[in-house]
């Protein structure tokens, strides 16, 4: 089944309100393995919004219109629609009385037109308000499903997902969709949709989405499936050839929606019950704080240093400023001491530490971007690793971050219970 969402009001379009309810009509069509094809916003214009709708005729076999449902002039969504299929109004009992009650218990005076409110096209099913007064309508006809919503959120979002979505459900026999969130870090979007691009352009079900974020790139796929072990099935068997056929395995470091890399690393070091510290220099604690967001981090994290100078490195972490002077700040020798010397200070099971070149100038001959992070781990050799970043100085700092979440991820994730 394809959908098309018909958002109707002019103050959309004048961008005095935002359409979010699109979005959410969305999300929740999806659950059901409805897709949506099409968002379209229309003014308060009946032959515009005739026209929006045969447009949608045209392409879709859901239409769905939200706004326009209350008494005022302008609320002409169901008179509109109504002509439009040749079908009256007629006045929903239920909805009036609703309207009744709520004006005998209120202290606003009733007009002629909160009468509109009631009214619903002729051969429809009504789809009452529980938060408000106009009531919706969903209708099938000439092979086509219309659907009725208010525009307030507060009215549109109970009404879709306790009146709607069960009739939609019954009504098509749609098969729940199903979906997993791949979270990747280390390759680009384009490097990643060029290695899967086989796949992409010849997708069906299940299907895949990928989407770039601020360092790092998910892959939604997903599948629709009569209940949830049938689609784990499909979705394990698609991934594993995904990753196969793309050789993606060491770029993924999480899963799901709302996941991040520092939540990542964090639930890591609370499951294995491992404490880090950290000696910072470009990022200046950004690591540190990062962690900190998290409730239970002093259980894993002791305290730390910032450490931008020279001096400074040498007096906190008792590294010797002549070796730091002819290595250089910027420079895996001083990465790994930092490392180590924080680890042997703290007596944590792993330290990291961040040096390098956030602009905007360069430092020593390196360039803007240039990072050497470490990793010093107990009794095992210290990792380090060079990572070049390219454009402005919170972004080299934030990724120079995300890099080190990363290395402790694959660290953790290898580590033998």
């Amino acid at each position: 089944m394809k959908a098309e969402i018909i958002a109707v009001g002019t103050e959309l379009l004048t961008g005095q309100v935002v359409n979010t309810n699109a979005t959410y009509i969305s999300e929740q069509l999806a659950t059901l393995g409805i897709d949506v094809y099409f968002h379209t916003s229309v003014g308060d214009n009946p032959k515009r919004m005739t026209e929006t709708i045969q447009i949608a005729e045209s392409r879709s076999d859901l239409i769905i219109l939200c706004g326009g449902l209350g008494p005022t002039d302008d609320d002409i969504t169901k008179q509109v629609l109504a002509k439009h299929l040749n079908k009256e109004l007629v006045i929903d009992s239920q909805a009036m009385q609703n309207l009744n009650h709520f004006f005998r218990n209120s202290q606003y005076v009733r007009t002629p037109n909160n009468d509109l409110q009631a009214l619903i096209i002729d051969g429809s099913k009504s789809l009452q308000n529980r938060t408000g007064l106009a009531v919706g309508s969903f209708l099938t006809t000439n092979q086509k499903q219309y659907a009725v919503l208010p525009g307030p959120p507060s009215e549109l979002k109970p009404m879709l997902t306790e009146q709607l979505m069960p009739h939609l459900s019954d009504e098509n026999g749609n098969h729940t969709l199903f979906s997993r969130v791949i979270r990747f870090f280390g390759i680009g979007e384009s490097q990643l949709v060029t290695r899967l691009d086989t796949y992409i352009k010849n997708q069906t079900d299940p299907t895949i989405a990928p989407y770039a974020k601020t360092g790092e790139v998910t892959l939604r796929i997903s599948t629709k499936a009569e209940n949830s072990k049938i689609a784990k099935e499909k979705l394990d068997r698609f991934e594993q050839e995904l990753v196969t056929a793309g050789n993606l395995s060491e770029f993924i470091y999480g899963y799901g929606e709302d996941n991040s890399i520092e939540k990542v690393a964090f639930q890591l070091l609370e499951k294995y019950q491992k404490t880090i510290t950290a000696a910072e220099s470009l990022t200046a604690g950004l690591f540190q704080a990062t962690l900190a967001k998290f409730s239970g981090a002093s259980e894993i994290f002791p305290g730390g240093f910032v450490t931008y100078s020279a001096n400074i490195k040498s007096q906190l972490l008792d590294i010797s400023l002549e070796k730091i002077e002819e290595h250089g700040v910027v420079s895996e020798w001083t990465a790994q001491m930092m490392a180590e010397q924080a680890q042997a200070k703290l007596n944590t099971d792993y330290a990291i530490s961040f040096t390098g070149v956030a602009g905007p100038d360069s430092l020593e001959n390196q360039e803007v971007g240039t990072v050497w992070l470490a990793l010093a781990r107990k009794n095992q050799a210290t990792i380090t690793k060079l990572v070049k970043i390219s454009r402005d100085r919170n972004y080299i700092r934030k990724m120079s971050v995300m890099h080190g979440m990363n290395l402790l991820i694959h660290e953790l994730n290898h580590k033998k219970d």
